[in-house]
């Protein structure tokens, strides 16, 4: 099957579940809590656009105080004034999320963390690195993520009774984890959409191993289809045709509100959450036959020894 192919099966398959119309089915059937976060400390990252901003903003509303991680200061200044008069809760912190170095910036900024949103996530089709010289949306996605959560934990910051909330994407349907190739280490050997669905299937095996290890509370979820910056930039032909059945971005951010309300009970198979419902992680066979978690860790903590961030 060629990759067009491959597509085209894949969204079709995934129209209904992923799209508006899948949500206003499910919400239907499981109306939201009102929420109440007062108290509260929220990291959230990439918050300063799209989902990350809903989420943030959402948090806010709802009496939390809410740290805001992103690169872009004009961004985060539209965003404190989005928050209106909550932004006496708002921290902003301007970082490179893809950067290793900004790990120490970011745990000394915070106190403890009770809601850890692992938001930021970049799909590229040119292949860039980062200070490292690591493929640049492999840090993004999966290994500065790894290294911040290890870092709090670490510092004290975030608790076994802390939430860790992932925010995955159903394109992590379509892979199966193959550590080996989560980071291209040149031009030649970098595909953007299969390095993104790689990132996204890790985000499933790194929630299973923080549960596992008792880090904190963990979940992975996704936001649907939603019509982002990321979706206009990364996949325009895919937003030009469906982009009447795309989410807005306070909807594909209620999935980590709700999870956060709400706390359901950690499975042992981790539950991949949407519209506030589990779904299976795996939605083909050849999906289970990656990698496991255990060397997913392996794997992202000799990154770090090597280059001296854990």
């Amino acid at each position: 099957m060629t990759k067009t192919l491959a597509a085209l099966f894949f969204y079709a398959r995934f129209l209904v579940p992923f799209s508006t119309i899948g949500l206003h089915k499910r919400w239907r059937a499981n109306p939201a809590p009102r929420y109440d976060f007062s108290g509260q400390r929220w990291l959230v990252t990439g918050a300063s656009g799209g989902i990350g901003e809903a989420i943030a903003l959402g948090a806010l509303r709802a009496g939390a105080h809410v740290y805001a991680l992103a690169r872009d200061p004009r961004k985060l200044a539209e965003l404190n004034r989005k928050a209106g008069a909550a932004a006496e809760r708002l921290h902003c912190v301007q970082v490179d999320l893809a950067s290793l170095s900004s790990v120490p910036t970011i745990v000394r900024s915070c106190l403890g963390i009770d809601v850890l949103v692992h938001n930021v996530g970049i799909m590229q089709h040119d292949y860039e690195t980062n200070e490292f010289g690591l493929e640049r949306s492999f840090a993004t996605n999966v290994l500065v993520p790894f290294a911040l959560t290890q870092a709090l934990r670490d510092s004290g910051a975030l608790q076994r009774d802390s939430l860790i909330l992932s925010m995955s994407s159903g394109g992590a349907l379509g892979a199966k984890l193959d550590v080996e190739r989560l980071a291209a280490g040149s031009a030649a050997d970098y595909d953007g959409f299969m390095a993104y669905a790689q990132h996204k299937r890790a985000q499933i095996e790194l929630t299973r191993a923080w549960n596992a290890q008792a880090w904190a509370r963990a979940y992975v979820m996704h936001p649907g289809w939603v019509d982002t910056a990321g979706v206009q930039t990364s996949l325009p032909l895919f937003r030009r045709v469906l982009k009447r059945f795309l989410r807005s971005a306070q909807q594909g951010a209620d999935i980590a509100l709700w999870l956060a309300a709400t706390q359901p009970a950690i499975q042992p198979e981790p539950q991949f959450w949407l519209d506030r419902q589990p779904d299976p992680i795996h939605a083909f066979n050849f999906t289970r036959s990656g990698n496991n978690s255990a060397q997913l860790i392996d794997y992202l903590s000799a990154q770090l020894k090597r280059y001296e961030c854990g």
